[in-house]
């Protein structure tokens, strides 16, 4: 499936990015998962791509995409987070002028999204981030790690998977609580991770996060 994505991402940069932009805000949002998550990636290494070019095109996309999590926009923004995620994990340019705003959707005193799926969208993008420029989302770790204990199975998963990504030894306590947790991850989300279930999203965390 990555590779066959890749060779997707070859053959849309050869196109002008203005062109295919459109098309793929349709794509981000679908509900099926593999051409959603192709169109997310696609995204990014467009934008990424248009940030060379042509910065200030690339800023407005970005507001396009904080529009649509906007309540103004009438919208509900699916796929628009993990899309901004991709997009700052391709380009550290765009990820130092935009990271602070993406890390406002998690934030209760910030643009805080309450909608559980677009929390699981959300932690994803900032688990992107933080596998490409950890230093740029380390400090809002205090914040994040209330996730673990969403009631929402979703949630949890990729809060423990971002919490791996950060080596967060502060979270060890919680991580080991959430060692037996079976609930099953949102389908649409398996693939992309390549775990069924919370538990094994918190193990792959604990082998990697210094625990004492």
């Amino acid at each position: 499936m990555e590779r066959e994505t890749q060779a997707v991402i070859e053959e849309i940069l050869r196109f002008p990015p203005r062109r295919i932009v459109n098309p793929l805000f349709s794509f981000i949002q679908s509900g099926e998962p593999g051409l959603k998550w192709a169109a997310v990636r696609c995204f990014g290494a467009l934008v990424a791509k248009l940030a060379d070019e042509d910065s200030e095109s690339a800023r407005i996309i970005m507001r396009r995409l904080m529009w649509s999590l906007n309540d103004e926009s009438g919208g509900i923004g699916w796929g628009s987070a993990e899309a901004m995620g991709e997009v700052l994990a391709c380009h550290p340019g765009l990820a130092g002028e935009y990271v602070s705003i993406l890390l406002s959707y998690a934030r209760e005193d910030g643009n805080y999204l309450e909608h559980e799926p677009l929390q699981r969208g959300l932690l994803w993008a900032i688990g992107r981030v933080a596998g490409r420029h950890p230093h740029l989302v380390r400090a809002a770790v205090p914040g994040l790690t209330v996730y673990l204990s969403s009631p929402d199975a979703g949630v949890r998963g990729l809060a423990a998977r971002l919490m791996g990504l950060l080596r967060v030894s502060e979270a060890c306590t919680r991580l080991c609580a959430l060692t037996e947790d079976n609930s099953e991850i949102p389908i649409d989300f398996q693939d992309e991770l390549g775990k069924q279930y919370v538990k094994d999203l918190v193990s792959e965390a604990l082998k990697i996060i210094p625990c004492t």
